[in-house]
């Protein structure tokens, strides 16, 4: 159990999601003062960086008492916002064994599949974490960036107890998704809730 609020690390790395921030102390220091503040769920990639963001939660906040550290695998990166989906399941497993160096854990608490590859049947890629888990190097298996079929297709193939997706006051895409996950019991994710700053911005209040 953790509670309701929880930190995504996207943000902690360079222009575009590329490289280290230009301040890794203060970054490290956010992630330590959040913990403070009680937030117990930290959410993760490979690919934000790459790599720089699970650095940075380690650096800062490992051993990781009493916090859950949520990771995610299934892109490949080339440069700033260059994003490439690669959900092979040879990629998933060295992305998950990668994610377990960096982190520093024998097993992740939360291993998610970050998208869904159309070039790879999401069955493949839910079994590549799924045989991961029977290995013990993941607990709970998760999915990112679904819809409602790729989500039936993901729980047909092994146990999902969660769902990472776009959803704001602005962003509602995948309301039905969510009406799932609380009709069935997953845990939902909600990503960029701000609106990425737009709800926080004076161009983009909202009219009463």
């Amino acid at each position: 159990d953790v509670p309701r609020l929880g930190l995504g690390t996207m943000a902690l790395t360079g222009r575009g999601t590329w490289g280290d921030p230009p301040d890794p102390a203060a970054a490290r220091a956010l992630l330590r003062r959040a913990a403070e503040l009680g937030v117990a769920l930290f959410d993760t990639a490979d690919s934000y960086g790459p790599e720089t963001a699970e650095r940075l939660l380690r650096e800062a906040l490992h051993p990781y008492d009493g916090l859950l550290i949520a990771t995610k695998g299934g892109f490949r990166r080339r440069g700033p916002h260059e994003w490439e989906a690669d959900c092979r399941p040879e990629s998933l497993r060295a992305a998950c064994e990668g994610s377990l160096r960096r982190l520093g854990l024998e097993r992740i608490d939360l291993y998610q599949l970050h998208l869904v590859d159309e070039g790879v049947p999401v069955e493949e890629s839910i079994g590549a974490l799924r045989d991961l888990q029977r290995q013990g190097k993941i607990r709970d298996i998760g999915v990112c960036n679904v819809g409602e079929g790729e989500l039936a297709r993901a729980r047909a193939t092994a146990e999902i107890v969660s769902v990472q997706n776009r959803f704001s006051l602005v962003e509602q895409r995948s309301r039905p998704v969510l009406e799932r996950c609380e009709r069935d019991g997953l845990a939902f994710i909600a990503w960029a809730p701000p609106g990425k700053g737009f709800l926080a911005s004076s161009t983009g209040a909202l009219a009463s």
